[in-house]
């Protein structure tokens, strides 16, 4: 059975691009179902970390979304940890879609300015 799941990890922010992309390859190459799709990466980029982690003030932010069996959960997350590059990660279970945030439009005061 697979269920969709959805990554946050928190590269070392002075890897380039190229090897990030290349690390993600070897951890998602090990979810790797002929089924199932290619993860959604999104890279968010670099970022300023709300605390130091592992003596670093930035990292490189990047969101993933993929369909794997459950078994195969184990070792990819081993990888992830045992990757130095990793500053921090979290694997989530996306239960379903996301829930629609209505927009806010501005509205007049009671003098009628906007």
């Amino acid at each position: 059975m697979t269920r969709q799941y959805e990554a946050v990890y928190i590269f070392d922010s002075a890897l380039d691009e190229a090897t990030i992309t290349e690390h993600l390859d070897q951890f998602h190459s090990l979810l790797a179902q002929p089924t199932a799709a290619a993860p959604a990466c999104n890279h968010w980029g670099k970022r300023t970390l709300a605390y130091p982690i592992k003596n670093h003030e930035t990292g490189y932010y990047v969101i993933a979304q993929f369909e794997t069996a459950t078994e195969a959960l184990p070792e990819y997350q081993r990888a992830v940890k045992l990757d130095e590059s990793v500053l921090r990660h979290l694997i989530v279970l996306n239960d379903g879609p996301q829930p629609v945030v209505p927009e806010v439009t501005p509205t007049e005061t009671k003098d009628g300015d906007s």
